[in-house]
């Protein structure tokens, strides 16, 4: 008698990369869960998906390793199936064909359907939006479109995502409603360029239109935004964020570099003296409000005065969030015809200067906020403390709040107000009051 036809699959997904990956995965759940499969996330299956990220070297190299290690465990007969989808596989499908034959496929970032009736399920229409989210229940992402437009010479992104697809605003509401009755108060809005909503299908850019309607769900009490491109950027949502007080007052602008002959290699279509003067609008017409950007060190040809300019405007800028990345050279990218000339070693301590002056910021800035009084969102409790955020911190990138739980009982997904009684660079030490 065959006993392996009677064991029950179970199908289990693993998320590598960013928030819009994220996203992908919960989708993909959904889908199995409504075709009545055993799902689960990053736990034990017999079935494995793995959603790639192709970003940069690291994410690559991280992928790669994670699809060896399950093509490894399917050798030894610890798993049965395993699949590979996401943007690593989009990128470098005949590549990894042939380099990884015991994977049983590998599919595209815009193949669910295929992947669903590859794992023995159908591709639900009627589930618009619905997911199983992954994420502590108080927040989830929301990806208002896919894909980008923007010619960023560093940038493997379309390559692999596509051209910009929006969503309808129709659409984006009827998900928020579906998550805010499943407990979601926080809405993370998503996409490849936040700036550029709406032109396709609206012929316009109409996120200010978008957040009007967004902010009508109830239950939904933050929304906040991430990955907005500077050049372009409507500034109708500024006078939106500060009257509507769901908005979070924080924005998510990677500006990667600010030296002009880097911007114009980089075809980021702006100047430092435009992105500066826009800075400081996003300033004046939302007083307070938390900026978070991202930079990148070593791009071909910066020099040590490129390096230098943008060191100093760091310091001018003061951000309440930065993170920085050392370049990576992308085959298929315009910037890969240039010379990758930069030493790793030298990108590396441009990275560790720019995040040392970022790091003083920071501790300068939260020392401010000490005996300040804060309303809180309580994502977890972890060891001694419950852990929550503030409406100027997004999970995972951003400064925490840190109660102490052996004092102190809050609700995890619940909002809480609290004091702010000590600060270090990165985490915020409060009680309830």
């Amino acid at each position: 008698m065959r006993t392996k036809s009677l064991k029950k699959n179970k199908i289990n997904v693993i998320t590598l990369g960013c928030s819009k990956n994220v996203y992908d995965s919960e989708v993909l759940m959904g889908q199995l869960r409504a075709s009545g499969k055993d799902v689960v996330h990053e736990q034990e299956g017999n079935i494995v998906v793995i959603n790639t990220c192709g970003f940069i070297d690291n994410a690559k190299a991280e992928s790669v390793n994670m699809i060896l290690e399950y093509a490894d465990k399917k050798e030894k007969g610890l798993v049965d199936k395993v699949f590979v989808t996401g943007c690593l596989s989009e990128r470098y499908r005949p590549d990894l064909e042939k380099e990884i034959p015991n994977v049983d496929q590998f599919f595209g970032t815009t193949e669910l359907p295929a992947l669903l009736k590859a794992l023995g399920a159908d591709y639900k229409h009627e589930l618009l939006g619905e997911r199983l989210t992954t994420t502590p229940k108080n927040y989830a992402y929301l990806k208002i479109a896919e894909g980008c437009d923007r010619p960023c010479s560093f940038c493997a992104i379309p390559l692999m995502r596509g051209k910009h697809v929006s969503q309808t605003i129709e659409k984006l509401v009827r998900e928020a409603e579906g998550l805010a009755k499943n407990g979601v108060k926080e809405l993370i809005l998503i996409a490849q360029d936040l700036t550029y909503y709406g032109l396709d299908i609206y012929k316009k850019r109409n996120l200010g239109e978008l957040l009007e309607a967004l902010v009508k769900v109830e239950g939904i009490e933050w929304i906040r935004l991430h990955y907005a491109f500077p050049t372009g950027f409507p500034m109708d949502v500024l006078e939106i964020m500060k009257r509507e007080p769901k908005i979070c007052n924080y924005i998510d602008i990677p500006l990667q570099h600010i030296s002009d002959s880097i911007l114009k290699s980089m075809k980021r279509g702006t100047t430092k003296a435009k992105t500066t003067k826009l800075l400081k609008e996003f300033r004046e017409a939302v007083p307070g409000m938390t900026i978070r950007t991202t930079l990148i060190v070593g791009y071909p040809g910066e020099t040590q005065e490129d390096f230098e300019t943008m060191r100093d405007w760091v310091q001018e800028m003061k951000f309440e969030r930065l993170g920085c990345f050392t370049y990576s050279h992308e085959e298929n990218t315009s910037a890969f015809d240039l010379i990758d000339d930069v030493p790793e070693d030298v990108k590396q301590s441009r990275a560790n200067e720019i995040m040392e002056i970022q790091s003083q910021i920071s501790w300068d800035l939260n020392q401010e906020k000490i005996g300040k009084t804060f309303r809180c969102i309580i994502d977890r409790k972890e060891g001694e403390h419950f852990v929550g955020r503030t409406e100027f911190d997004s999970p995972d990138v951003d400064n925490e709040v840190l109660i102490e739980a052996s004092k102190h009982y809050v609700k995890t997904g619940e909002f809480v107000m609290v004091k702010i009684n000590d600060a270090t660079e990165f985490d915020l030490f409060a009680e309830p009051v």
